[in-house]
């Protein structure tokens, strides 16, 4: 038997799939249309998951469904195979961000774990935005500096159009002649990371911030 084998990104676009598909069988489509549009939706499912097992891709099989009913008890019945993120303690966290003597750290016990691709958290004392994610088998910690003024503008982790901070990290790049160097990142995040991740349905563009911010 499968053990839990969706991740929370991959979970949030096979909701996203799904409703198309639901939102599409409730127009007037010729069948043809409805068909692509259906083998689409599952297509892309599938996509997402290169290293699934053959019970692991007939549990994300939803093709055939016919009813609201029927999506909405599919999309429930996928919860139970999420793989929640790794549950961190707040000594955990500290360890992650040895410079930060003052860290505040967020209310572990109103974080559901269950729907993380990341966890952040700002801390106003110190104007930062505290980042945690899970980088090449490891959790990775990255202190940002956020713009002060949101905007509306499109995050870059989950590409929702919606309130978001231009949040700023100094990279580990190094100069070997200038001991001063730094080297600045910078990209949009959403200011509600907790609907950031309810949205977000690929790691590649977190990911890319994450090994950007690791170079030496």
């Amino acid at each position: 038997m499968s053990h839990p084998f969706i991740q929370n990104e991959q979970y949030n676009l096979i909701k996203e799939q799904v409703t198309l598909v639901k939102e599409s069988r409730m127009q007037s489509l010729p069948p043809s249309v409805l068909r692509a549009v259906i083998d689409l939706a599952q297509s892309k499912v599938i996509y997402a998951f290169p290293e699934a097992t053959a019970e692991q891709v007939e549990l994300l099989q939803f093709s055939t469904l016919q009813t609201n009913e029927a999506f909405d008890e599919y999309i429930q019945q996928l919860r139970e195979w999420v793989q929640p993120f790794p549950v961190i303690t707040g000594e955990q966290l500290k360890g992650l961000f040895p410079k930060q003597k003052k860290l505040r750290l967020p209310e572990l016990s109103d974080v559901d774990f269950g729907r993380l691709t990341y966890l952040s958290w700002n801390d106003g004392r110190s104007n930062q935005k505290l980042m945690i994610c899970q980088y090449e088998d490891q959790l990775i910690g990255i202190a940002c500096k956020p713009s002060v003024n949101s905007k509306k503008n499109t995050c870059a982790f989950c590409n929702q159009f919606t309130d978001v901070a231009y949040c700023v990290t100094i990279t580990k790049a190094k100069q070997a002649k200038n001991p001063d160097y730094y080297k600045a990142i910078g990209t949009y995040m959403c200011v509600d990371s907790k609907a950031c991740n309810e949205h977000i349905t690929s790691q590649e563009a977190l990911h890319t911030f994450v090994h950007t911010a690791l170079q030496a």
